[in-house]
């Protein structure tokens, strides 16, 4: 079960402040008033009993301001995101702990997401992190296509506004799949100043040219493993208030299964080599 962890990270964070304020503004003072109408004879033992706070508040009070740091950090700084899938190979690949930009794009409220501060826009090449239409689910893919772009994927190329992305080809090797082994061919991209690595798929058939049209607020998303990747292609665009934020480093890595995290594969992401397009 999948669960939405700033959701319940604001509510306990909710939960805290409003134990730790209606103890602060009502039973506090009840105590405090119950221990002078005690007098100056009373036992030190029954000033304490009177006085103490009750457990629970102690803890609000306590984990409140940690819990609220966190919060903070993850919804207007940075989040950590954990790949799941191999749509992203060989940019990213499962097991790698990405470090997510939360203000690259604008600071957003936690949970709505609403934009409250504009910052920047995602551009073509960046690696996004998002909520697609068709799941609650956290995804990362690349921005293909921004607001505006005529976006054409024919014969396993992409068409910007009519013009073909640069490709180059690098090298064919095979690899196991669950269907079998099959032909990879690896090729570097370049779009928005960003040239990066796409596998194709030879042997994978596909339909022909499709086009689409980016209105307000959307955004084509594509992964980099071209042939093993679920994006805009079959569910449609990113909208601009789901986004979540810019990954920006590997910062750890960790097989699936018992073992260790690594750090050997850290690195930066989103590296330009040209001017922004």
């Amino acid at each position: 079960m999948d669960i939405d962890f700033p959701l319940v990270l604001s509510w306990v964070v909710l939960i805290c402040g409003l134990i730790w304020l209606g103890d602060t503004l009502l039973l506090k003072p009840r105590r405090l008033a119950a221990v002078d109408a005690l007098g100056s004879d009373a036992s030190d033992d029954a000033v304490a009993a009177i006085a103490e706070e009750p457990v629970v508040v102690e803890y609000a009070r306590s984990f409140f301001p940690v819990l609220l740091l966190v919060l903070v950090l993850r919804s207007f700084v940075a989040e950590p995101y954990q790949i799941p899938t191999p749509s992203m190979v060989p940019t990213l690949n499962v097991g790698d702990f990405v470090l997510v930009n939360k203000w690259a794009y604008g600071l957003r409220l936690p949970v709505f997401g609403t934009k409250i501060v504009p910052v920047g826009e995602p551009k073509r090449g960046d690696i996004m992190v998002f909520v697609p239409p068709h799941s609650p689910k956290y995804f990362i893919k690349r921005v293909i296509g921004v607001p505006g772009d005529a976006v054409r994927y024919s014969n396993k190329a992409i068409y910007i506004n009519g013009e073909r992305l640069d490709y180059q080809f690098v090298k064919e090797f095979r690899i196991d799949l669950p269907s079998g082994r099959r032909i990879v061919r690896d090729y570097d991209e370049t779009i928005g100043g960003i040239t990066h690595t796409v596998y194709r798929y030879p042997e994978r058939r596909e339909r022909g040219t499709a086009e689409w049209t980016l209105g307000e607020g959307d955004y084509f998303m594509m992964g980099d493993n071209r042939g093993r990747s679920e994006d805009s292609r079959s569910w449609g665009f990113a909208r601009e208030e789901n986004i979540v934020g810019k990954a920006i480093a590997v910062w750890m890595h960790k097989e699936p299964g018992w073992h260790l995290p690594t750090f050997g594969q850290n690195r930066w992401l989103n590296r330009r080599t040209a001017e922004d397009q």
